[in-house]
């Protein structure tokens, strides 16, 4: 049985377990698929009343302006745009160094430029420094950036982690901020459409009489429905993994709370978030970086939960200019469009490696190796599938060294 070779890490409840390769997701516990109102945005700490996200947000991004330099991991999306915007505005009333850009910029990746909305933030903001990094085919999932995070750390979760590090090391000895935290943030605060309904703030659809009656219905009910819907669609693993996968992830999705603090706070808490600040967090240490998420700041969310409408915001983009109408353009306030990587990762230099691949490094125990090989061979492997190439990388790499070593001893 081959064993895909993992981090360990002091934090509990991070460390990849092998059904986590398996799948390419970093599951939920047994303990988020039970409902609970124990929730607590702030985990506990103390906030003073009426503070607004503006006041709980730079708290969060003050120290890493206090550290320069302060680079922001920029794509130029409404997250990083927005992180980046504070501060800028932030740095200039407390006469702190400004805030540096830093964006990696793909020459073969059309569908990862984001130039155009990049140029426009950072002329908006008047920002004269900018840190963009060309790549070719360097952020491959197995090139040299990669490789340098696999070899120090073994596998991390998610596969993309090591997308920060030509960042994390023009920010060397400085801080970096990024926008990590965001697409979580204007999820769990996004009105329901069920509550919606029944507070008549939208006209009802026929359709809405299914949701209406889904988020009544009892818990065993909703996970049943969720699980029939939602089969997870890794078509590489066996039978019982499957299972196991979308009974975990749809108990957890029943299980999600239906009032906005108690929902921002459950969504907060998702495993996948810890397990990947963790990952990014040893890389940043490696460099001698501090780095922060602000969009995931506790007092940010507890802010969010108490300035937010009562049922939450309708959409998105109503999130983004209730929070940063005042520092955002409005073309990028209401945007929509957001860049695709999967080309930035899936490079020739991994689909080679694919097609040779010896079969070593995966859990085979969850995976069958056949069914992963011809899903390799697909036009589009799906994200899941990009940690198993790393530990199918690191299971080769193993291998060839013990040859080496076989050899010089005979």
């Amino acid at each position: 049985m081959r064993r895909a070779e993992t981090a360990s890490s002091g934090e509990e409840g991070v460390a990849l377990t092998s059904l986590d390769i398996a799948s390419g997701l970093a599951l939920p516990t047994a303990h988020r698929t039970r409902r609970s109102r124990q929730w607590s945005v702030a985990s506990g700490e103390d906030m003073t009343p009426g503070t607004s996200p503006r006041e709980a947000l730079e708290e969060a991004i003050r120290p890493a302006l206090a550290r320069p330099p302060c680079l922001v991991s920029f794509s130029g999306g409404r997250d990083s745009g927005a992180v980046l915007a504070a501060a800028a505005s932030l740095a200039r009333r407390e006469g702190l160094p400004a805030p540096i850009p830093a964006t990696n910029v793909f020459r073969n990746a059309e569908n990862a430029d984001e130039t155009s909305w990049q140029e426009m933030l950072v002329r908006h903001l008047g920002l004269t420094e900018w840190i963009r990094v060309e790549h070719d085919d360097e952020l491959d999932l197995i090139g040299p950036y990669a490789q340098r995070v696999l070899s120090a750390n073994g596998l991390l979760w998610p596969a993309n982690a090591h997308f920060h590090l030509p960042l994390l090391d023009a920010a060397a000895g400085g801080s970096m901020l990024t926008g990590i935290g965001g697409d979580e943030l204007y999820y769990a605060a996004q009105r329901p459409r069920a509550a919606a309904v029944l507070s008549r703030q939208v006209r009802p659809q026929p359709r809405d009489l299914l949701s209406v009656g889904f988020a009544a219905a009892p818990g065993a009910v909703r996970r049943a429905v969720i699980a029939r819907r939602s089969r997870a669609g890794l078509p590489w693993l066996r039978p019982a993994a499957l299972r196991r996968v979308t009974a975990l992830m749809a108990a957890e999705a029943a299980a999600e709370p239906r009032v906005l603090a108690e929902r921002l706070a459950w969504w907060r808490g998702m495993r996948y978030l810890r397990v990947g600040a963790a990952s990014i967090a040893r890389i940043a240490e490696q460099t001698s970086t501090v780095l922060v998420h602000p969009l995931l700041a506790p007092r940010f969310w507890t802010a969010v939960a108490a300035a937010a409408p009562p049922l939450g915001f309708a959409a998105r983009t109503d999130g983004v200019r209730h929070l940063f109408g005042d520092l955002l353009p409005s073309q990028m306030i209401e945007r929509s469009s957001k860049a695709n990587f999967d080309e930035v990762f899936w490079t020739d230099r991994a689909r080679a490696f694919a097609r040779d691949w010896d079969g070593s490094g995966i859990p085979d125990e969850w995976v069958d190796l056949g069914e992963l090989a011809r899903h390799w061979a697909t036009q589009r492997p799906i994200v899941p599938s990009s940690i198993l190439l790393q530990a199918a990388w690191l299971g080769s790499a193993r291998r060839r060294v013990e040859q080496s070593l076989e050899g010089a001893v005979q």
